[in-house]
């Protein structure tokens, strides 16, 4: 069997002031990221992208509306050690979602994820793993390679 990469997707929430949603990590103190999850079999990469919003959030689309979408994937492999079974990294799609009100508040679930902030996109860049990093500094500081929906 060969290695391969997970398909799944990245979620962008952002605020009318550019700011994004970012979640700080519940096995790694200190570690920040977008939301995202795998793409289940016989899922749509959007309908992942609502899925997993909902799940690592609790934002739905009373909250938030879907504005762009990433033309292509993002990869990256894992450091050794995090370990997805047979795959050696991550292909993302990367949704963009706007807050429909500056004051929404998410709900992460104390799990996954254990804190939440509203960051600029080039501080989250800065605080991201390293193994992370050049996929969101290719979409969140780079305007190209999004569609409007």
């Amino acid at each position: 069997m060969s290695a391969t990469f997970r398909a799944g997707v990245i979620i962008v929430v952002e605020q009318s002031d550019g700011s994004v949603l970012s979640c700080e990590r519940g096995d790694i103190a200190g570690a920040w990221q977008l939301p995202q999850g795998g793409i289940d079999e016989g899922e749509t990469p959007v309908a992942a992208a609502w899925r997993e919003l909902e799940e690592e959030t609790g934002l739905t689309s009373a909250e938030v509306q879907l504005s762009a979408y990433s033309d292509g994937w993002t990869l990256y492999e894992l450091p050794r050690g995090h370990g997805l079974g047979r795959h050696i990294g991550q292909a993302h799609r990367w949704f963009r979602f706007v807050v429909t009100h500056d004051s929404v508040q998410p709900i992460v679930d104390g799990n996954e994820f254990v804190n939440w902030s509203w960051m600029r996109p080039s501080d989250l860049v800065d605080v991201v793993a390293e193994f992370r990093r050049a996929g969101y500094e290719a979409m969140l500081l780079n305007e190209n390679g999004w569609h409007d929906v």
